[in-house]
């Protein structure tokens, strides 16, 4: 692999054709979405970030705070379960760039934004169909389970990940 320059900014509208395309390759790990719901979740976001390599767009992740009209039974659960969290809504990274440090350089990004203003970093992976790579990663990193839930129907069950965020 050439050297490469990894860039993480903030989430823009000219971002949106291609969160939308990358979020819709990722399904089943993403639920599908449509363009006016991506950039209503970006909008919506505490934190929204993409990154991009060498100036090519390179994969998105959007965080959703407390008390925000968002349907999704993850979040709900989070808003259940803790009164001051921020929750990991998404994070997908294109196939060409994976192995590259997006994922780490987008937490490291969320862990230094949040650290002092929120005390839980929150997320969930797939358990049923089983995601073991992504569990292992967010596990490297510190995260801890705190719950598990089935959803879409019960089709798909998720590990509910937490991490605490000293500050």
């Amino acid at each position: 692999m050439t050297h490469s320059q990894v860039v993480i900014r903030r989430f823009a509208e000219h971002d949106v054709p291609a969160a939308l395309a990358l979020n819709n390759e990722n399904v089943p790990e993403l639920n599908e979405l449509d363009a006016p719901e991506v950039a209503r979740l970006a909008a919506l976001a505490e934190t929204a970030l993409v990154a991009e390599v060498n100036g090519e767009f390179a994969g998105f992740c959007w965080t959703i705070a407390p008390g925000q009209p968002y349907g999704s039974l993850n979040y709900g659960w989070f808003s259940r379960t803790y009164e001051r969290f921020v929750y990991l809504d998404r994070i997908a990274v294109l196939p060409t760039f994976r192995r590259y440090g997006i994922g780490r350089r987008f937490y490291a990004a969320l862990v230094e934004e949040y650290t002092g203003r929120w005390p839980l970093l929150t997320c969930e992976v797939n358990v049923r169909p089983r995601n073991d790579a992504s569990l292992a990663f967010h596990h490297s990193i510190g995260f801890r389970e705190v719950g598990q839930q089935d959803t879409d129907g019960g089709k798909k069950t998720v590990s509910l990940l937490a991490l605490r965020l000293e500050g």
